[in-house]
């Protein structure tokens, strides 16, 4: 299902305003106002039950939350590897108990894009596709907050906006849907009832501070196992226990992790096995957030020039660490080493414009010092400009785990990265909306390179409005052709600035790939890879071909050498040259002389074997010029002083034919 047909926007109601009524009326935990938890239709109230596919996707959906609410900083704290409590702390506008008893009433009714979001505080009064403070909106359907039925049955939302002496507090237990009650009439204005809710107020200390800090408690029992990787670490500790006189097998915990809870101790920590130590992080404890982060990227490209050269996060990282990189690809935050449109790529990569034409070459992109391809193209997706947004996750500051500059170095013919950067603004002016789903506007960047590090970044990414909640896609929207090495060699990220949204399957971690953009955009995407592969190739040969005429030029020049070396030692004259040789076709050979002791001319026949044509041309003027250099040391010997001309053809010809076999 898709997010557009799950959007209801139910109004603000005369029921919300009085449930907000009796909430700015209860002050402390003493004057609590019991109310429901409902659902405005039956598909949104099985978002109780967990819709996403993993525990991290309620952490993304929370953290989106607060990108809307125009936070500029989200804490989220685990107590990893335990795992008994998690919250995730904003700094946005908070709700008012208004916005608060909407969003309790009508999940999957969001105040988002609606008319009267901008009266609750949740959308911008003149824009409700933005976020007060003008964010293009990420969240669509008012589902976010219940992910964390994903992690738990109960948690508490605090919130507060600015300039309130109090903050709200709500305590939430949810339901599963087959415990869900019906609490409307029939047909569309059936309410389902997903849980239970209590609130009140609390005096702040500071009228100023504002924010939501979501705090989940009573970890579910399968959600809490697999934060804790307990598959992995249950096969390694089933292998420890096998008697040390029995064969163990070789099953390694991952290279990195946050460690493992001792059964007999639950308070701490247990070693791996003969090992001292209880985890294994790339980075130091006292390192700051964004050198922690660094480094955990910087160990995964490390295992490149390691023993693995196609490092899987799988394989390296424990649940815990996975998650948080996939977080971190998820989020709208720049790049670890800067976003590539602002980059100055030039001394780094060969930078392409892709056509949005169909058998169209790319064209070169040529960049003065300093400049950036934004500013060249007039790029406006991936900007770092305008309000920051910063997410902390146990000490880490996250950024988009992606590496442009300072990659390894590979025995590859291309030794620097290929950039290919498209834009497209489609309105579909001459088919109707209902049929299009209305007007289509991205930028995107496909990023050739050798070795592309961890393997999951080889694919496609889209991103609307510079969030996803998709991974990379390795079929690059199911590419058909053949191109299996090459494909494994590109990153592409696909920047949506308008539409597609429409396209997002309810979980937002996929796409109706029926819907008009998607299809509009897979061909785009497809069209942009035959421009890569077609470039690639062509530059390839190019440094192929002229690595072989260095090569040849060298060779020449060594052969001459040896020519010269030798015919001065036999001649005993510093100043003596050998005689130049010559194989000509028969036209030339019979108008040439043979007067002058310094030339000496032969049938091309000599060296033209059926064999040579074969060859490319590089090759075979190379064996010309082994002959050449044969012929006059020969001459330097005065082999051919007391041989006709025929026997001299022949024995070049028999060399030619021993040499010729050497080569191939």
């Amino acid at each position: 299902m898709t997010a557009a047909a799950a959007t209801s926007n139910a109004a603000f109601t005369a029921e919300d305003q009085r449930l907000a009524d009796q909430v700015r009326k209860s002050l402390g935990a003493d004057n609590v106002v019991e109310t429901i938890l409902k659902t405005d239709e039956r598909v949104i109230a099985r978002v109780t039950d967990g819709i996403y596919r993993q525990p991290g996707s309620a952490l993304r959906e929370l953290i989106s939350n607060a990108y809307d609410a125009d936070a500029t900083e989200v804490r989220v704290r685990t107590d990893a590897p335990a795992f008994s409590r998690i919250s995730v702390e904003d700094n946005g506008h908070g709700m008012t108990p208004e916005a608060l008893s909407h969003l309790i009433h009508h999940i999957g009714g969001s105040a988002k894009r609606s008319g009267f979001g901008g009266k609750l505080g949740v959308t911008a009064e003149d824009d409700p596709l933005c976020s007060p403070a003008g964010r293009r909106l990420i969240g669509k359907i008012g589902i976010g907050l219940f992910s964390v039925s994903q992690l738990t049955r109960s948690f508490q939302i605090i919130t507060k906006v600015k300039g309130d002496d109090f903050r709200t507090v709500a305590t939430v237990v949810l339901r599963q849907y087959s415990e869900i009650e019906t609490t409307g009439g029939g047909g569309e204005d059936k309410l389902f009832e997903s849980g239970r809710v209590n609130i009140w107020r609390e005096h702040a200390l500071d009228n100023e501070t504002h924010g939501t800090t979501i705090v989940l408690t009573g970890i579910r029992p399968q959600a809490r196992d697999t934060l804790r990787s307990k598959e992995i670490w249950s096969v390694v500790e089933e292998n420890e226990r096998q008697e040390e006189t029995e064969r163990r097998d070789d099953i390694r915990p991952p290279k990195y992790h946050i460690g493992r809870i001792d059964k007999d101790q639950p308070d701490h920590l247990k070693p791996l096995g003969e090992y001292e130590d209880v985890d294994n992080l790339p980075w130091e404890p006292e390192d700051l957030p964004e050198v922690a982060f660094q480094k955990l990227v910087d160990a995964v490209w490390g295992e490149v020039n390691a023993k693995n050269p196609n490092p899987r996060l799988e394989e390296i990282f424990d649940y815990y660490l996975r998650m948080v990189w996939q977080l971190s690809l998820s989020i709208p935050a720049q790049a670890v080493d800067g976003n590539l449109f602002d980059l100055s790529m030039a001394e780094h990569c060969n930078l392409f414009k892709l056509s949005n034409k169909r058998r169209t070459a790319p064209e070169p992109i040529e960049l003065r010092a300093g400049e950036s391809m934004r500013d060249k193209l007039d790029l406006e997706a991936d900007a770092s400009a305008g309000m920051p947004f910063d997410v902390y996750f146990d000490g880490l500051r996250l950024r988009r785990p992606l590496k442009y500059v300072g990659l390894p170095t590979t025995q590859h013919a291309l030794k620097r990265p290929l950039v290919f950067v498209g834009k497209c603004d489609e309105r579909f002016s001459k088919v109707p909306v209902e049929l299009s789903g209305g007007p289509l506007r991205f930028e995107a960047y496909l990023f050739w390179n050798p070795k592309i590090a961890p393997t999951e970044h080889r694919g496609s990414l889209i991103r609307i409005h510079g969030a996803s909640g998709t991974l990379f896609d390795p079929t690059f929207m199911r590419y058909m052709i053949s191109e299996q090495t090459r494909l494994s060699q590109i990153t592409c990220e696909i920047f949506v600035q308008e539409g597609l949204d429409s396209a997002l399957n309810i979980d937002r971690e996929s796409f109706n790939f029926a819907h008009p953009h998607s299809v509009f955009i897979t061909k785009w995407l497809h069209n942009a890879l035959r421009q890569l592969a077609s470039t690639q190739k062509r530059l390839a040969s190019e440094i192929r071909n002229r690595s072989r005429e260095q090569e040849r030029a060298s060779s020449v020049g060594d052969i001459r050498q040896i020519v010269e070396d030798t015919w001065r030692s036999e001649t005993d004259d510093v100043a003596a040259a050998p005689p130049d040789v010559a194989f000509t076709d028969q036209f030339a050979l019979e108008t040439a002389t043979r007067d002058s002791a310094e030339t000496y001319v032969f049938p091309k026949r000599v060296v033209a074997s059926a064999e040579v044509a074969q060859r490319n041309r590089q090759a075979q003027e190379l064996l010309e010029e082994k002959m050449k250099g044969i012929a006059q040391i020969l001459i330097g010997f005065g082999v051919f002083e007391n041989l006709s001309q025929p026997k001299q053809e022949r024995l070049l010809a028999a060399i030619f034919k021993v040499i010729s076999e050497e080569s191939h």
